[in-house]
């Protein structure tokens, strides 16, 4: 055993859940101990998203690059982006009293996103509903599937969130095909989502809805995350549990809400998934564990391949967050501090334990038809296009104003500062096919930084205003 550092990161893609002996999750949940924001979001367009600098946020975007700031959209831009929510595209759908569905989508700059809409009669209050979004739409965490945005048109309420590709827990536990979790990656789903429970209950965000297997998954590279839609409610009055009362905390089931206590008790029954490989009554599991049967608790398919001290410290912290009153149960930091000394295989990618393919974007590919400065841009060759250049006469160093700048000197400053667009900007606004050259430098320099998204942004934009200018020049002659 031994404290080691996280492993990479990763996405999951959550699955349409008819899975029998469990009733899908109700993806969303809600906490009143977070004042709402108070910022205005960015109105997002899908064609030039921002990326965040929020601290912490490690976590990806389905196309790569950062997490997004939290951003209001257009019901048309999830409506493009899902197909017209498209019944292909439905990934879960949960909750006859507050039903709900989550889609796949795909926005106009190629981020993955996974949408959640709201029965029409599930949030009324309009406000209500976007200050909900906004508290959870603050929180940036890589062990988390981050909220990035929502819509609020009419009747119609939907959440935005990154889209995870490789499946749930539950899938992979449950319903597996190829192989089931190693002993190792078990130890580290446990602790990644303890980190997550611990980050958002700092954050003040400590209540999450119906924490089962299904809100855990994983992303790109196998790293396990926590769906940001339990973090909210499903409806102003909905339901913060599913009707499997076997699951359910003994005070949630007396007073109809939720508490830290209750998270911690959920927390315990995941737990009892990632021992046994199947989804048992919390009832039933603590009767083998009192009765020191914890081989019979374990999944058969483990055997001889964990470690038995491990598994009684998981089985010991597992009763604990069962106990019946919730002052008996340890506090979210106390499962951060049994899970993390635990950890072994720190230098194995999540992927490998998964024995899952790692998921690489395909290449980005621009939307117009290129000239052949835009192609040499897409390629970032850097001879060609400063030789396409010359002979479109763009000016060298030498006899140029203060406010211009070669091309090789400013791309060099966007790699090292990205700071050279307001350079360009000012050195460019003259001209129409000046700005494209802009573009296509900030292009090639972002291509080089590894922000393929916004490089495509920038391509796109220089496209068309090359367009633009050559189609102004010929009616001019």
């Amino acid at each position: 055993m031994g404290l080691c550092a996280s492993a990479p990161k990763s996405r999951t893609n959550p699955e349409r859940n008819h899975f029998q002996n469990h009733q899908k999750p109700n993806l969303l949940g809600s906490n009143h101990h977070n004042p709402p924001s108070t910022h205005k979001p960015h109105k997002f367009s899908g064609e030039n998203s921002p990326q965040s600098t929020t601290a912490g946020a490690a976590g990806g975007g389905g196309s790569g690059g950062a997490t997004p700031p939290f951003s209001e959209f257009s019901f048309s831009e999830l409506k493009t982006a899902t197909n017209d929510f498209s019944k292909d595209l439905i990934v879960s759908e949960s909750g006859e009293k507050a039903p709900n569905v989550v889609y796949k989508g795909r926005l106009k700059n190629r981020r993955w996103i996974a949408v959640k809409k709201f029965s029409k009669l599930a949030w009324p209050d309009a406000k209500q509903f976007v200050e909900e979004a906004m508290g959870v739409g603050k929180l940036r965490h890589k062990r988390l599937a981050n909220l990035i945005g929502y819509c609020c048109e009419g009747e119609e309420r939907l959440l935005v969130a990154e889209y995870m590709p490789n499946d749930t827990l539950a899938k992979h536990l449950f319903h597996w095909e190829n192989q089931t979790i190693e002993w190792a990656m078990r130890i580290r789903v446990a602790q990644y989502i303890s980190d997550a429970l611990n980050y958002c209950s700092t954050e003040g965000r400590e209540l999450y809805h119906d924490l089962n297997a299904y809100r855990i998954l994983f992303d790109e590279e196998g790293d396990p995350r926590l769906s940001c839609f339990g973090l909210m409610r499903n409806s102003r009055d909905g339901k913060s549990y599913s009707t499997n009362l076997a699951y359910t905390p003994p005070e949630y089931l007396k007073h109809g809400r939720v508490t830290a206590e209750s998270v911690v008790y959920s927390f315990g029954t995941v737990l009892l998934d990632l021992l046994s490989g199947k989804h048992i009554p919390p009832s039933h599991a603590l009767d083998l564990i009192r009765g020191k049967n914890i081989i019979l608790l374990m999944e058969s398919h483990l055997e001889g391949n964990f470690s038995t001290d491990e598994a009684t410290i998981l089985v010991d912290l597992a009763s604990k967050c069962l106990q019946y009153e919730p002052k008996d149960r340890p506090t979210i930091k106390d499962l951060v501090a049994t899970l993390a000394p635990l950890q072994i295989k720190c230098d194995v990618p999540s992927y490998l334990m998964l024995g899952i393919s790692k998921q690489e974007e395909a290449p980005l590919t621009p939307q117009r038809p290129l000239s052949p400065l835009g192609d040499a841009c897409s390629r970032k060759d850097l001879t060609a296009i400063h030789g396409i250049l010359l002979t479109t006469h763009y000016r060298d160093d030498e006899g140029t104003g203060t406010n211009e700048l070669s091309f090789q000197e400013w791309t060099q400053q966007m790699r090292d500062m990205l700071e050279a667009r307001k350079r360009g900007d000012q050195a460019f606004r003259e001209k129409e096919f000046k700005a494209a050259i802009d573009f296509y430098s900030q292009s090639v320099a972002l291509g080089k930084l590894g922000m393929h998204p916004d490089s495509l942004d920038m391509l796109n934009e220089a496209a068309e205003l090359e367009e633009k200018q050559q189609k102004h020049d010929r009616r001019g002659s």
